[in-house]
């Protein structure tokens, strides 16, 4: 019998760019599950959760693969929403598909894990004496990722560049994180990028780089196979 994986996406589902890239990590007994945020929601609707000042930003992906930017705290309830119906599926543990900063009021029979969480308590130790650098998908979240990451104490320099962009936003990033120098590791801090943006990231910068779907889809796996 396979073990039921439920993950949530903070746009909509099914995540068919992420989830097959998370597979050989958990184990051929794993059955994954999802569901979003957003699913059930117009473009139009969703439009109306534009982030205003204050406001923690997310950015997803639609199932049309349009990329949209909101405010947390208009889905926190639909998110609610999708941890009750993976566990009425009978889900053993719930992933979030997503690296922003979530506010503990879930409440759940099983455990849910946060990519943030795992990210913030890994990558810190695996830095020397230089800096961190992170990439972020949009402008609107470099301050807040500066924040978070400066939490753990390390010396963090964040750039942004979406996944989701028709333009090569990527490689202006590498350009930007080039002009830095003593970088140790760079963070590609959004279950968007994918392992070809990672190796595009390490080959132009050669400098080592997590990747946030990949690192949790490890770490999951230890949970997952006997």
């Amino acid at each position: 019998m396979k073990r039921k994986l439920g993950t949530i996406t903070i746009g909509q589902s099914p995540r068919d760019d992420v989830i097959p890239e998370m597979l050989p990590y958990l184990g051929e007994n794993v059955e994954v599950i999802q569901a979003g945020a957003l699913d059930g929601l117009t473009y139009e609707e969703i439009l109306e959760f534009e982030p205003k000042e204050g406001d923690y930003v997310l950015v997803s992906k639609l199932r049309d693969g349009r990329s949209v930017k909101f405010a947390e705290k208009h889905i926190l309830p639909r998110l609610q929403n999708c941890i009750d119906k993976l566990e009425a599926e009978g889900v053993e543990v719930i992933l979030f598909i997503c690296t922003g900063a979530f506010p503990d009021i879930f409440t759940s029979k099983k455990p849910i894990l946060y990519p943030q969480k795992i990210l913030h308590g890994v990558t810190p130790n695996l830095l020397g004496k230089g800096k961190l650098a992170v990439i972020t998908p949009d402008e609107d979240q470099i301050f807040q990722s500066q924040k978070k990451w400066s939490e753990t104490g390390v010396d963090v320099i964040v750039v942004k560049g979406s996944p989701y962009s028709k333009e090569d936003e990527l490689g202006e990033a590498i350009r930007e994180l080039k002009r830095y120098k003593g970088i140790d590791i760079i963070v590609m801090d959004c279950i968007g990028y994918n392992q070809e943006m990672k190796n595009r990231v390490s080959k132009e910068t050669g400098i080592p780089v997590v990747l946030a779907r990949t690192m949790v889809a490890r770490v999951l796996g230890e949970i997952l196979n006997p």
